[in-house]
């Protein structure tokens, strides 16, 4: 027999594609016009030229050192979780050590902690290890935030590999190292990539430990950078939502080629 079409559904469907395709819609339109078009008429209408001026204003400014910063503290932070993360997890899994579960219930205690409440803590060690207004300054509290999430999320994984294949790799003679590369590794990939994206999404998209821990230009990265072009071109609307739209695109990438395993990886272990 036919189904037949769900036309409630359908419709909350089209409301939400409307929903998500609007503000996209509106902030690529609008960095493609000109700044006399965009306050004369809405910017809903259709332009009458495009234009890729806004682009250009943006690149000849520290539009590039911002987004340099933001890749290194990207890369550097989800180099960190994901070294420390792969181990601990392995660890967790398949040790039943009374300070290994003791540290791991610890460890998930910092769910419960939020940045804005540490700030000041983090401030003053940051200060004291000579880091003020490095990278390092916003790459260690960032990747010390991600630690929890990312070691829960991997986790759940591992506990799902069936305990034979250990016991085969045992058998064969491999190591507890030899086993985390040669299975433990490929087993893991839908979760080291969900924490690959969850991480470098707050990452690229951190603004208190920058606005904090940092002050020189060299050091900003997009979030204090698109900020500044706020207030460098004032009323300039097209040529901020350019630099939004430039800075969205690096980490639109990774959401994409990602985004297969992030359902498995985010779900992983509460099946049972």
């Amino acid at each position: 027999m036919k189904s037949r079409p769900n036309w409630l559904a359908g419709l909350f469907s089209l409301a939400w594609l409307v929903l998500v395709l609007g503000p996209l819609v509106y902030l690529i339109t609008v960095s493609l016009r000109t700044r006399t078009e965009y306050l004369g008429k809405s910017a809903w209408s259709i332009p009458e030229a495009l234009t890729l001026d806004n682009y250009k204003t943006v690149l000849t400014g520290g539009f590039g050192q911002y987004l340099l910063n933001n890749v290194i503290v990207t890369a550097a932070t989800v180099a960190i979780v994901v070294l420390i993360t792969v181990p601990c997890a392995y660890a967790v899994a398949r040790s039943n050590a009374w300070f290994v579960q003791r540290g791991f219930t610890l460890l998930l205690i910092g769910l419960a902690i939020p940045a804005q409440a540490t700030i000041i803590p983090v401030y003053l060690l940051i200060t004291r290890m000579h880091l003020y207004d490095t990278l390092a300054a916003i790459i260690l509290p960032t990747a010390a935030f991600a630690l929890p999430v990312a070691t829960l999320v991997m986790t759940n994984s591992l506990r799902e590999v069936p305990r034979e294949l250990y016991e085969a790799q045992a058998i064969d003679g491999a190591g507890p190292f030899r086993v985390l590369v040669s299975l433990v590794l490929p087993l893991a990939r839908p979760a080291i990539m969900t924490v690959v994206v969850y991480t470098a999404l707050n990452a690229w998209n951190g603004f208190l430990f920058p606005l904090v821990l940092t002050q020189s230009e060299s050091s900003r990265v997009l979030t204090l950078g698109l900020w500044d072009f706020q207030g460098q071109f004032g009323t300039n609307v097209p040529a901020l939502l350019a630099a939004v739209t430039l800075s969205v695109l690096p980490i639109f990438a990774v959401y994409l080629f990602g985004r297969r395993f992030l359902l498995s990886g985010l779900t992983a272990g509460f099946g049972k």
